[in-house]
């Protein structure tokens, strides 16, 4: 069995981890807001997306947004305007709460009753690498049909577990699965 990369890009490889990519797909289909925070259109989507109902304002709080509800009131109302580390709160835990909220949807979504989800996995870019380093490392598919942990690890934005469990996944490659830690890209669609 092949072990993890130890010195990636030291030939002039380029990609980026696997879980990495996985993650950001995963953020395309939660469907973020798209209007930056610093844009008053994307600022009042995200306050009212976190102070809806008493569960997202109690989810918020957890996640970093703790401002009395005056200042929210004086923000929904424009009549004051957030600082630029409470904007980064704002985004932080609109992010976190979204993750959170879609997880359980993305999860069945996903796992469909057992029969999993096509994952195509781009290998990584060797342009960059000499004819004598290059390896032989082509486009690949795998049916992923255990999602469980790669949800949760995303939804707790948790990498360390995200990667470990992204690993779990690819070693269905075969003795190859190394060669596809580091990717260019990671496409699946539910």
């Amino acid at each position: 069995m092949p072990e993890r990369t130890r010195e990636f890009g030291k030939f002039g490889a380029s990609g980026i981890k696997g879980h990495e990519a996985v993650a950001r797909q995963l953020d395309a289909l939660a469907d973020f807001i798209a209007t930056p925070v610093t844009v008053r259109r994307g600022l009042l989507a995200r306050l009212n997306y976190l102070t809806r109902t008493p569960h997202a304002r109690a989810a918020a709080r957890e996640a970093g947004l703790t401002v009395t509800d005056r200042t929210l009131r004086a923000w929904l109302q424009g009549t004051r305007q957030p600082s630029r580390r409470n904007l980064d709160r704002i985004e932080t835990a609109y992010r976190t709460v979204r993750r959170q909220n879609v997880a359980r949807y993305l999860l069945a979504r996903l796992s469909r009753s057992g029969r999993g989800t096509r994952v195509e996995i781009h290998p990584l870019n060797q342009s960059g690498v000499s004819r004598p380093h290059q390896r032989v490392v082509e486009f690949r598919t795998l049916t992923v049909r255990r999602w469980e942990a790669i949800i949760t690890a995303w939804a707790a934005a948790d990498d360390q577990a995200l990667d470990t469990a992204w690993v779990d996944q690819i070693v269905d490659l075969g003795s190859q699965w190394g060669q596809y830690e580091y990717v260019t890209n990671i496409g699946f669609a539910a």
